[in-house]
């Protein structure tokens, strides 16, 4: 059993959308990181960098204690090595899906996420920060385009590379960006959008929207933390 500490953002989707594909049994509970769950001592203890999501896997490969996972890209590397699913045994396919889960850690979700960071929750409109992170932003779907070329999927069958890609591409009107500007990362988006797993994984979040986050009232929380923010610095 996998219990999930998640919220409704595009890292906390990637790991639903693992789940579901691999029908790995899992709990969720919710992180309201507008209400400052992320900050609580027994998160921080899985999560040391108060960002969700985290994981603690009670059935370990192999048993033993129960082992706990931060940073999204390492709980999907972490799962496809435990079920053998959503990674390839291929050598080459195996070193392009960890290229293009790093790809999207160090820039999409990055770079995305600045982008949604002063479009939309800054207090003060930036237009050279907008600009900036709205180009990017195009730049890097034009990167993941000219991947998609002739291919189905980032690097071989469906992986944990297209799941870590996805949920940062569902924001792209937000992000400034339109999908027909980029055929193929269109067509590629239509077809996972549709999958059943991630159909189940994005009605999860249905149950939190009564909880959704209140910009003005959970500003300090999320955009004003500093080396005083953690405990011991």
């Amino acid at each position: 059993m996998i219990d999930l500490y998640y919220w409704t953002t595009p890292n906390g989707h990637k790991i639903t959308m693992f789940l579901e594909e691999a029908e790995l049994p899992y709990n969720i509970f919710p992180i309201n990181i507008g209400a400052g769950d992320q900050f609580k001592p027994e998160f921080l203890k899985i999560s040391p960098n108060n960002r969700i999501p985290a994981i603690i896997d009670r059935e370990p490969v192999g048993g033993g204690e129960p082992i706990s996972v931060f940073e999204s890209g390492a709980i999907l590397l972490y799962l496809a090595e435990k079920t053998g699913k959503l990674i390839s045994t291929d050598l080459r396919d195996r070193v392009a899906t960890l290229e293009w889960l790093f790809w999207q850690m160090g820039g999409l979700g990055p770079m995305a996420g600045q982008n949604h960071h002063f479009n939309r929750y800054a207090p003060e409109k930036i237009p050279y920060a907008i600009n900036r992170y709205v180009n990017e932003t195009g730049r890097l779907y034009a990167v993941l385009n000219k991947r998609l070329e002739g291919r189905e999927f980032v690097a071989g069958n469906y992986s944990i590379a297209d799941i870590a890609c996805y949920p940062w591409v569902t924001g792209y009107e937000m992000q400034g960006q339109k999908l027909e500007d980029f055929p193929n990362l269109q067509r590629w988006f239509e077809a996972i959008k549709i999958r059943p797993a991630t159909v189940r994984a994005y009605e999860k979040a249905e149950a939190f929207k009564e909880q959704a986050l209140d910009i003005e009232k959970s500003r300090s929380l999320l955009f004003n933390q500093s080396a005083n923010t953690i405990g011991g610095a």
